[in-house]
């Protein structure tokens, strides 16, 4: 028999936000020197609510970090700045097109910028001397993500072997590193898709105006809804057309797919995604299409 008085009983989304800011907490007291990689993609932007929450009333002690292709979308861009600015964090941005510029990464024309973010990130890694560098994998996304420990090892050369990982028993995390690596952190690992949107509701938190109905000129490639730019334009036999719209997830507009939808409420993207068969990477990114390993073989090389 349940002998808990109901005063102290945690709600689902209040134990999986206690455990984020435990997490949190436990970086920033045990690595010298921590980064909060920051997409302004909702994942991110519920992290950088739960390391407000973690460290309030003082500020966040670490900055946060963008890998930015070149191909943001706007909307995405804004919302950053203004998480940014409201926190007064500090905000690098390492640029995908000045590492191609400098040689850090190597362009053969067939590469798409999300694969140079690897680059670019690790360049910026090294640079900077992070030791630990939070990330918004979700182990609901991806078979690659739900393998992955909380604490991440990443070795010399930011690299992640799945195969060579270490046991987190009890919570307990083993954050000892050597010379040149470093964690990769991810505190909502717990969380589902449902679980973000929520907490998204009850926070009243800001995100960008794309992940709700918008009309928007699309084409279709390979099964996904695209968006019309001039990065992005159609090719032989595409024809765009305004569709009403909304993201699942944000990235490269080059690769990332829209969903038809009208859902412009929390609530009614809350009852859309109870219903979808596909998770958001599944259903809208074009980079882990390319193979079945599409996302570990990035992750083994690297990438978030």
């Amino acid at each position: 028999m349940n002998q808990t008085h109901a005063d102290y009983r945690l709600s689902q989304l209040d134990q999986l936000e206690a455990e984020s800011i435990h997490i949190f907490r436990e970086v920033a007291a045990e690595f010298e020197k921590p980064v909060l990689m920051f997409s302004g993609g909702k994942d991110s932007i519920v992290m950088l609510r739960l390391a407000e929450k973690a460290f309030y009333p003082a500020k966040i002690p670490f900055p946060v970090l963008q890998v930015d292709t070149g191909y943001d979308f706007p909307e995405v861009l804004a919302t950053r700045d203004n998480w940014v600015n409201r926190l007064g964090l500090r905000l690098i941005v390492a640029s995908v097109e000045e590492a191609l510029k400098n040689g850090v990464v190597v362009d053969d024309g067939k590469t798409s910028r999300n694969r140079h973010q690897i680059g670019t990130l690790l360049n910026a890694i090294e640079e900077e001397g992070f030791t630990a560098a939070f990330g918004g994998g979700r182990r609901d996304e991806e078979k690659a993500r739900a393998k992955e420990r909380v604490y991440s090892h990443r070795d010399e050369f930011g690299q992640w072997d799945p195969k060579n990982q270490r046991p987190e028993l009890w919570s307990l995390y083993n954050g000892r590193l050597h010379a040149g690596e470093h964690m990769r952190i991810f505190p909502i690992s717990n969380w589902t898709e449902l679980d973000v949107w929520h907490y998204i509701g009850r926070e009243g938190i800001e995100i960008p105006s794309i992940y709700f109905s918008h009309q928007r000129s699309v084409f279709e490639r390979d099964g996904m809804l695209l968006t019309e730019s001039e990065f992005n334009p159609c090719k032989p036999g595409e024809e765009a057309s305004e569709r009403t719209v909304r993201f699942r997830t944000v990235g490269d507009l080059t690769l990332t797919g829209c969903v038809e939808s009208t859902a412009s409420t929390i609530d009614e993207i809350i009852d859309e995604i109870a219903v979808a068969r596909l998770t958001e990477r599944g259903a809208t990114r074009g980079d882990d299409r390319f193979s079945e390993a599409a996302m570990e073989d990035r992750k083994k090389e690297g990438y978030f």
